[in-house]
């Protein structure tokens, strides 16, 4: 995937080191400025004039070592927004960035404390994304789906779900879930909701790469590959070694492609409704 470093998104917030991320009190204030006092105001941004949580507790040789998987992830955010931005904008709508928060470990959200193990996430709550950089070792190593266009899908699915926010799905899905005669059905409309999510990030592809061609060979097998391998079917083939349909959350391997295709190789909103299509 053709990219290209150019420093810190302004929407990123580094956690990385900071714990739970849990808000400074009186005893924390003080602590941070006798640190502050010590080594200089420096401590208290990360680097990007962003005090939510900053860098202190991180190695430095972490820190160089992530660094160019910081930009990355910077690049992509950025990328996928700005192409949002433009849409937004053409419909003659505003668009709200979401943020991303990158923690290690475990941080708090809008939506309550957020683990390493619940892999990326959207908070709508808060309109955040939340990432442990350490999720992509393993999209490598355990599920293998390595690859930059990988990371770059699973980045876009959840700005895909800031926009189903911005949009007010996500609220109405919510409505909808809170209404459901079941769990499964409730579990039904997620599925609907993660799959238009899957094809807003095929949608995103489609117009970054019209406007500046960054796909290379083996890319978007990389992204296919990825979404087929966190399909709930076969992540609970994987783990249980039997599949329940009516717990599915995400959808199956083989519709999170689809989708995921269908929303790059139309690049059109109007192609983009998961709740009346009959076969998902």
């Amino acid at each position: 995937m053709k990219w290209s470093p150019g420093g810190r998104s302004p929407n990123l917030e580094d956690r990385r080191g900071g714990g739970f991320g849990a808000p400074l009190g009186i005893g924390g204030g003080i602590i941070t400025l006798i640190l502050a006092l010590i080594f200089g105001p420096g401590i208290l941004s990360n680097g990007n004039e962003n005090t939510s949580g900053g860098e202190v507790g991180l190695t430095p040789a972490d820190s160089a070592r992530e660094e160019p998987m910081v930009q990355f992830v910077s690049f992509v955010l950025d990328d996928a927004q700005n192409v949002w931005q433009g849409k937004f904008e053409r419909s003659g709508s505003d668009f709200r960035p979401a943020r991303m928060v990158l923690f290690r470990d475990g941080t708090m959200s809008g939506c309550g404390g957020a683990q390493t193990a619940m892999g990326p996430f959207y908070c709508p709550i808060d309109e955040k994304v939340y990432l442990d950089l350490g999720f992509f070792e393993e999209l490598d190593t355990r599920f293998g789906a390595p690859g930059d266009f990988a990371q770059a899908y699973v980045i876009a699915h959840e700005v895909g779900h800031h926009v189903q926010t911005l949009l007010g799905i996500t609220q109405r899905v919510d409505q909808l879930r809170a209404q459901a005669g079941s769990e499964a059905e409730a579990n039904a409309l997620s599925v609907r909701l993660e799959l238009q999510a899957d094809f807003l990030a095929g949608m995103w592809a489609h117009w970054s790469e019209k406007a500046k061609p960054m796909l290379e060979a083996g890319d978007l097998e990389e992204a296919l590959n990825a979404a087929s391998q966190i399909g709930d079917d076969t992540l609970q083939s994987r783990s249980q070694g039997t599949i329940v349909p009516e717990s599915f959350t995400h959808g199956t391997s083989a519709q999170r492609v689809a989708w995921f295709k269908r929303g790059l190789q139309s690049g059109s909103v109007d192609q983009c409704n998961t709740f009346e299509a009959r076969q998902l």
